[in-house]
């Protein structure tokens, strides 16, 4: 696999920018350029680099506080930083190392050096990168571990789908399932399991193991509701020490053919958008509970909708909706409902080569997950 070579060059001077760009030009390299770490911070809005090489000294912000603002920023923070320095100080070299940069270069280093240096750290991160990929893999494939589904449901009278697309291509926090009952029941179950960076991937197969139990659980006993069901794995993660510090988001829905209708009960997950074929209406459906395993009582709802043909539901965890401009992330439901609108008389498949989630495919800084429910003729 080819190596990624995007790299911001930051420097006041104007000649170190233009022959350290020219250089690097030259070995493959696709420079972007900051003459400030204000100008560098509007790039980072909308291209990310594989790697920053800035400057210590810039008047107004210089590299060290342009550096802590990125730590504190969680969708730049991970990008590898060198600085480039004028002078060789051993001070300063080490507020840099404390500050988490991978490295520092004198700017009289000779240019092919300072290539060699950069290529040779992208490639080892790269090939780190790759390794962590194959020994996930390898690990899921061994266990036979999806966090995803292999394969949709058939519902009669309703068509499901869903997009996945997991941050920076490594296996994450976020989990879907479809739990087909018999042919007039099926459950679907969205979650996201919080913190842990790529450790959230482990956990969210423990949260899905206790939702399957819990829904044939209550099934058995007669039991479906969704409130009860969220509530009964609520109780066990809340008890369980191995989860019990990490928390999830749950949107759980039951789907009833007989009834045309959708059971929905969540866990501090975010409303669902619904579109109203009638009216032509997109409205919000929310839920009260709180994230599982935060309190021993959940504080669930459960709400009862009936769908007619036409009808959409859309599904999703924060990663459609987060997003991070030079003034850090931020969460904008209302441009995701913007973006589905043109495609509302239109398949999902459409939508799922949106410009809207394609750019979440390049610039999205969390896992993202979308479940999309439609009702068709029976």
């Amino acid at each position: 696999m080819a190596v990624s070579k995007k790299i911001l060059l930051v420097d006041d001077n104007p000649l170190v920018l233009e022959m350290m760009g020219r250089a690097l030009s030259k070995e493959g390299f696709y420079c972007m350029k900051a003459n400030s770490a204000d100008e560098a911070m509007a790039i980072l809005g909308l291209e990310r680099p594989d790697i920053i090489l800035s400057d210590y000294h810039m008047p107004d912000v210089d590299g060290f506080a342009f550096r802590q603002n990125l730590i504190a920023m969680p969708g730049y923070k991970d990008i590898p930083f060198m600085f480039l320095t004028s002078e060789d100080d051993n001070e300063l070299m080490l507020k840099g190392i404390n500050l988490e940069a991978v490295d520092y270069i004198l700017k009289d280093t000779p240019l092919p050096v300072v290539v060699t240096k950069i290529n040779n750290f992208l490639t080892t991160v790269r090939e780190q990168h790759e390794r962590t990929l194959k020994e996930l893999s390898v690990a899921a494939m061994a266990l036979n571990l999806h966090s995803v589904p292999q394969r949709l449901p058939v519902i009669k009278g309703f068509e499901v789908d869903f997009w996945h697309k997991s941050f920076q291509n490594y296996p994450g926090g976020d989990f879907i399932d479809f739990i087909k009952i018999d042919e007039r029941y099926t459950f679907i179950v969205l979650g996201d399991v919080m913190g842990k960076k790529w450790g959230a991937w482990y956990f969210s197969f423990g949260f899905l193991s206790y939702i399957r139990a819990a829904v044939r659980i209550c099934i058995a006993e007669g039991n479906f509701s969704t409130k009860s069901i969220l509530q009964k794995i609520n109780a066990v993660v809340y008890h369980d020490p191995v989860v019990n510090d990490v928390l999830s988001s749950l949107s759980l829905l039951m789907v009833d053919t007989l009834g045309a209708s959708i059971t929905y009960s969540g866990a501090g997950d975010l409303p669902l958008l619904y579109y109203n074929t009638v009216d032509k209406s997109l409205k919000q459906i929310g839920s009260s509970g709180m994230l599982l395993g935060l309190m021993p009582d959940g504080d669930f709802d459960e709400q009862v909708l009936k769908l007619r043909t036409g009808d959409r539901l859309f599904i999703f965890t924060d990663g459609i909706i987060d997003f991070e401009d030079t003034n850090g992330k931020k969460t904008d439901y209302n441009t995701f409902t913007e973006a589905v609108k043109p495609y509302l008389g239109q398949s999902f498949a459409a939508f799922k080569k949106s410009t809207f989630l394609q750019g979440k495919t390049v610039a999205h800084i969390d896992d993202c997950s979308l479940i999309h429910l439609q009702k068709t003729d029976q």
